[in-house]
């Protein structure tokens, strides 16, 4: 997985997706996203590390089966908060203090 931290004064966004999926466009009827290697390619990390960086994010924007299913085993997540855009998984979190 790749994890990158993108700081904005006091917000903390933690992108994350997994490495087959990186610099992919996914289609689904007319929404397009592309997994930019700018945005997500960071850090090759393990699930532990996705835990940490999401304890401490503000957002957090996750595509892919590995990270998201980090994401629901450390409980950031709810499973049925999970969509799917071309058959790949994706969650975000948003923390507000």
């Amino acid at each position: 997985m790749y994890l990158k931290i993108h700081y904005s004064g006091s917000n903390v966004v933690v992108a994350i997706c997994d490495k087959d999926i990186l610099g992919k466009t996914l289609v689904e009827g007319n929404m397009r996203v592309t997994i930019h290697e700018g945005f997500y390619c960071g850090e090759v990390v393990d699930a532990e590390s996705v835990e940490k960086a999401l304890i401490t994010a503000t957002t957090a924007n996750l595509f892919g089966e590995k990270c998201v299913q980090c994401a629901i085993d450390c409980g950031m997540v709810n499973p049925l908060s999970v969509i799917y855009i071309d058959g790949v998984p994706h969650a975000q979190i948003f923390r507000i203090r």
